[in-house]
């Protein structure tokens, strides 16, 4: 436990946003009475926005991602007073049900990262004055499934530049690059990458790879995607056609089975499989299985799948995050994440104050939110105010 209080106050020292965020719930009290539902990745950047939020009066009822929750980080946030649910070796199901007890303690916001808590809000029927979701995958799902049955106001954080910017395009870029080098002590120099979406994660991590010496190729089925990959310098064509040039592929596109039986019949001997995405379906996992006549653990995530005509192929972390996988992982930088979460918090606090005048369903992060953040980030980097254009009243 010492280890993690530490670890909270390196963390805490170096998310000036949040700071301020706290300080002003701790007067302001923006959710006195109420419950915030919560499903994230439980690590210490999470925890600081948990933590941010009972300043601010709320009770939480928090569960981690599937195959990602830090047992010592729920142990942390259990000694500080918050219901933090199910640990790192939960099975699925058992995972499920922890997502479900969530939702059975009847919140009144929900902080959602894959629209799992949406999505059994609207089975068990369970009311909710609204809330936000983290990611593009939760975001795909409240405007396809979820579409005509969410009818509060759900603030889409991911759709904020902000975080495609600074988390999505360099932290997750920065985050899965050192990843791999962690987990597998390989030299990435020179390796033949194949990157499976160009959204703005696959664009990071194209191009921290290429700038530590990979040679890295685009996999992109969206025109436009491709067009601009392809003027960034990077080859461009479909997974079947590139993935049995590669020696490693990342994919990153919130979509399931990117990376479908089709192509994993064409991977070099010696390929290494990693997912960047939210959910654990983007490498078709039971197609791989199903072509696999022998495995091997070798050791920090890492399954050796034999096929039938010998060829070896190296999966990490069974296709979950790669980023949050294997022992002590790091996730996205601690900077990035302050953004991230201060844009969580301040969306959660305009859904209280004002989500019975806001659209239904999902919507964008307010612009105010967005440029009140964008100019105190700017100013935390560079430790001085940004001068405001003539007119702006903001604070």
């Amino acid at each position: 436990m010492q280890e993690s209080v530490q670890h909270l106050r390196w963390t805490e020292s170096h998310m000036p946003l949040m700071a301020d965020i706290r300080k002003e719930y701790e007067v302001k009290r923006p959710f006195a009475g109420l419950t915030i539902g919560v499903s994230l990745h439980l690590e210490i950047k999470t925890a600081v926005l948990l933590l941010t939020l009972v300043r601010g009066g709320a009770s939480v009822v928090a569960v981690g991602n599937y195959g990602t929750t830090q047992d010592e980080i729920v142990d942390l946030l259990r000694d500080r007073g918050i219901d933090a649910r199910g640990s790192g070796s939960d099975h699925r199901d058992e995972h499920l049900a922890a997502v479900r007890s969530v939702v059975e303690s009847s919140p009144d916001l929900l902080l959602d990262n894959g629209a799992d808590l949406y999505r059994l809000a609207v089975d068990l029927g369970v009311e909710v004055l609204g809330g936000t979701e983290e990611t593009t995958s939760g975001q795909t799902r409240l405007q396809t499934e979820l579409v005509d049955l969410v009818h509060v106001p759900v603030i889409v954080v991911n759709d904020s530049p902000l975080k495609a910017i600074v988390e999505n395009k360099h932290a997750v870029g920065q985050s899965v690059y050192e990843s791999i080098c962690r987990l597998t002590n390989l030299q990435p120099q020179s390796r033949q990458m194949l990157v499976v979406g160009y959204g703005w994660c696959g664009r990071g991590i194209a191009h921290y790879a290429r700038a530590n010496g990979a040679r890295v190729c685009v996999a992109e089925v969206d025109e436009i995607m491709a067009l601009e990959a392809a003027v960034d310098g990077f080859r461009v064509g479909t997974v079947s056609s590139l993935i049995g040039e590669c020696d490693l592929v990342i994919t990153a596109t919130g979509a399931p089975s990117v990376v479908d039986g089709e192509a994993l019949s064409d991977v070099r001997d010696g390929t290494l499989l990693a997912n960047a995405g939210h959910f654990d379906w983007e490498i078709d996992m039971p197609a791989l299985d199903g072509m696999t006549v022998g495995t091997e653990e070798l050791g920090n995530t890492i399954e050796r799948h034999t096929l039938r005509d010998g060829r070896r192929v190296d999966v990490m972390a069974r296709g979950r995050m790669v980023n949050l996988a294997g022992p002590r992982p790091k996730g996205n930088s601690i900077e990035s994440m302050d953004l991230g979460f201060a844009l969580q918090a301040r969306s959660l606090e305009r859904i209280v104050e004002v989500h019975d005048s806001l659209p239904l369903g999902a919507q964008p992060v307010p612009d105010d939110i967005n440029r009140d953040l964008a100019r105190r980030f700017v100013e935390a980097a560079q430790g001085r105010p940004l001068a405001q254009p003539p007119g702006d009243r903001s604070a």
